[in-house]
């Protein structure tokens, strides 16, 4: 592990992004350019002490969680990703037909969404991003391990997911989940993370097999849904799609219509969603991250 260049490198990558790059306000009058250094620990979901000691050269080796956290936090390309991954010894993640790096200019959009739940998942499903009221909405994704953080398997498999929508809308949701993935399925039909995710649910779900024995395809698009609450209620959003150029990767938004009661739930869950939300004493939400720390 070459700490020294790691340092400096986190040190340059912090000084080039500004509070308004990342999606945070900038406050008071700052005496040096860049972002704070609790500002990007924040971000990745770890201690400023923890960070601290990277940027000078003394801290632990960090882990892949760690690094892929601080790659998302500090912006970087999948260019600067792997140079991170390098310099503490690590072999990068492989560049697979759908990455699970998300793109800088991806990450801005979503950073820029401060009054409206906004995610970046994967057309598998993989949650990558979310911004602060998503987490508000429907809970912090990507706080769970890895296999908690596909909304298809969760929405078959985790009963708690259930509780996130009406019973009257479930079926319906259900059938859009199986539709979308059969169309992924069908347009990569050589890639094997799609075949493996349908049979894994077809054998663990019989909910699942059924809808996907009907054969129904459709590719993601603008809808609208409602979502329970557990203090707020129920809301009733539009959820617009957008995808990337390579199709890989999709901005998944929901927005309330002005001057309904979704929308005055809305504007209230900015304010009490996060609290009811958040753990006690992990403001981040990354249990896996603060507990490496503490090792």
């Amino acid at each position: 592990m070459n700490r020294a260049d790691l340092a400096d490198f986190l040190r340059r990558a912090r000084a080039r992004l500004g509070p308004s790059d990342v999606g945070l306000t900038a406050g008071a009058r700052r005496r040096t350019p860049g972002l704070r250094r609790e500002e990007v620990a924040q971000l990745a979901g770890m201690s400023v002490d923890y960070y601290t000691r990277l940027e000078q050269s003394r801290g632990p080796r960090p882990s892949r969680q760690m690094l892929t956290a601080l790659a998302r936090a500090l912006r970087l390309t999948e260019d600067e990703r792997d140079h991170l991954f390098h310099l503490t010894g690590e072999q990068p993640p492989r560049r697979e037909a759908t990455s699970t790096h998300v793109r800088p200019g991806l990450l801005l959009v979503l950073d820029r969404l401060h009054d409206t739940p906004a995610m970046v998942v994967t057309d598998c499903g993989e949650v990558l991003a979310q911004n602060a009221l998503s987490r508000a909405l429907s809970g912090d994704v990507l706080a769970r391990p890895p296999r908690g953080r596909n909304m298809i398997r969760r929405f078959f498999l985790d009963p708690a997911v259930q509780e996130l929508f009406p019973p009257e809308d479930r079926p319906e949701r259900a059938r859009e989940q199986v539709a979308g993935l059969r169309a992924v399925a069908s347009a990569r039909p050589t890639d094997p993370e799609p075949a493996a995710l349908v049979a894994e649910l077809r054998a663990a779900s019989e909910e699942f097999a059924h809808l996907w024995d009907e054969h129904h395809v459709a590719v993601r698009r603008a809808s609208t849904k409602r979502f329970r609450h557990p203090a707020i209620g129920v809301l009733e959003l539009d959820c617009e799609v957008l995808v990337n150029s390579d199709h890989n990767q999709q901005l998944v938004i929901h927005t309330a219509r002005p001057g309904t009661e979704s929308y005055e739930r809305l504007q209230l869950l900015r304010v009490v969603g996060l609290q009811d939300l958040t753990p006690t004493g992990n403001p981040t939400g990354h249990p896996e991250l603060l507990a490496e720390q503490k090792d």
